[in-house]
């Protein structure tokens, strides 16, 4: 389960549609996906979220729940209809792609996700703090002359926000963490215990801000990618279990998008097929992440954060299965992926394992072998 992804149906289909963006999914070995709500327009009411869900049922090669807004327009003045959102299927509420800098607006909405049942996805960045910036601000910024966002601007919004969650009781969830001391904030808010989850990316895991001195916008990441001591604090995490959920932050552009010079490029990568190679590459065959580990932040981990059923094998459950190959070698072609687009992190790495079948409701979807 995919927990974090971009469709940008309706209103950016250029960039992927729900349909591309599915066959992506099963090809990658998800069975289920979570729309952010920043389509045009957003999914800020119940009449785009019964679209999504209904072009879902006509078009998707899995299952897609869609993810409400917590503003209006993303704007973050005024909160959404989260109840409409949530009785026509919504199974969370997020501004991803923006911060929620109004506090009385993210109490609230915290406030509702505990009469809901639902979690505030929160992509955590001070907007002030971060300006401008393009990269992690350190010495790679510096000697590119690039402006850079301090952790402090991702961290000082996690701090905010889990002091919230206490006095509310709502349910947080810590989109993309990308930092040591987010993780260190984290432990501590559990210990208190507040109710709080949260999710890393593939590329946060396995790339630091040292790849971008050859100005690859594909690497423009928000949260940008951090040097490799949060990249090792991040791989820790998954296994003293602080982080709950592994998700790609799928975020499609066009070609000519991304091409352009770095500071006007668009903050994003894809990730739904090349996350299970990666991840088994890097982090089990190469970095000792016990296997077991890794199933657990792809399946349960992400079904238990968003309360939607998936991630076990028992009777009853739904027949939504992986097959994975675990000694499949390759290398990452962009040109081979169902996804309408091409800006991935990872092109032309080699990788050994794969997903090989997917099976959703008991109907292969995918089958490589």
């Amino acid at each position: 389960i995919d927990m974090h992804v971009h469709l940008r149906e309706p209103g950016q289909e250029w960039k992927e549609t729900i349909a591309s963006g599915s066959a992506a999914a099963v090809a990658g070995g998800f069975t289920a996906v979570a729309a952010m709500a920043n389509t045009e327009p957003v999914n800020d009411n119940r009449a785009v979220t019964e679209m999504i869900l209904g072009e879902s049922r006509r078009h998707a090669a899995c299952r897609v729940y869609p993810v409400g807004a917590v503003s209006k327009a993303l704007a973050g003045k005024e909160l959404a209809d989260i109840g409409e959102m949530v009785a026509a299927g919504a199974v969370a509420v997020s501004d991803d792609g923006k911060p929620v800098m109004d506090g009385s607006l993210m109490r609230r909405a915290l406030e509702y996700s505990r009469i809901f049942g639902v979690p505030v996805l929160a992509h955590e960045m001070d907007a002030q703090l971060a300006a401008d910036g393009v990269m992690h601000e350190g010495e790679v910024s510096t000697m590119l002359g690039l402006p850079g966002m301090p952790p402090s601007a991702e961290e000082t919004m996690i701090a905010r926000d889990l002091l919230l969650a206490e006095d509310t009781g709502g349910r947080l969830h810590v989109q993309h963490v990308s930092t040591g001391r987010a993780l260190t904030l984290i432990r501590l808010a559990r210990r208190r215990s507040i109710v709080v989850t949260c999710e890393a990316t593939p590329h946060h895991l396995t790339l630091t801000d040292q790849g971008l001195v050859g100005y690859d916008t594909s690497l423009k990441m928000n949260p940008p990618l951090r040097p490799e001591a949060d990249r090792a604090a991040l791989v820790r995490g998954l296994k003293d279990r602080v982080i709950d959920a592994i998700a790609t932050d799928h975020a499609p552009h066009h070609v000519d998008e991304k091409a352009v010079e770095f500071a006007r490029a668009p903050f994003g990568t894809i990730g739904l097929e090349t996350a299970v190679p990666v991840l088994l590459t890097r982090l089990v065959h190469e970095g000792g992440l016990p296997l077991a580990r890794l199933v657990e932040l792809l399946s349960t981990g992400p079904a238990r954060a968003l309360n939607v059923q998936g991630g076990t094998i028992e009777a009853g459950a739904p027949a939504d299965l992986t097959v994975l190959d675990l000694e499949r070698e390759g290398v990452i072609d962009p040109e081979a992926f169902r996804s309408k687009a091409r800006n991935t992190a990872f092109r032309g790495w080699p990788v050994r394992g794969a997903a090989v079948m997917t099976i959703v409701g008991g109907r292969v979807v995918h089958d490589a072998r």
